[in-house]
């Protein structure tokens, strides 16, 4: 099953009983970034989300996808 990264991070979040500033903080990076990284925004730099996942001992990487 996929997670979306938007999903992750929220759930991530909040099983770590942090706030959207907490982990912003704790990231290095802006509130406003994650709130757009929470909501699904489509283009958001990918070093920023590495930052923020790698908090929960995650990275962004290449996954196979079916072909048609």
């Amino acid at each position: 099953m996929r997670t979306r990264i938007a999903e992750y991070i929220k759930e991530a979040r909040k099983q770590n009983g942090l706030t959207q500033p907490d982990l912003a903080i704790k990231a290095g990076v802006g509130l406003r970034f994650i709130r757009e990284l929470e909501s699904g925004k489509p283009t958001v730099r990918m070093d920023k989300v590495n930052q923020v996942l790698s908090l929960f001992g995650k990275e962004l990487g290449v996954v196979d996808t079916p072909r048609e």
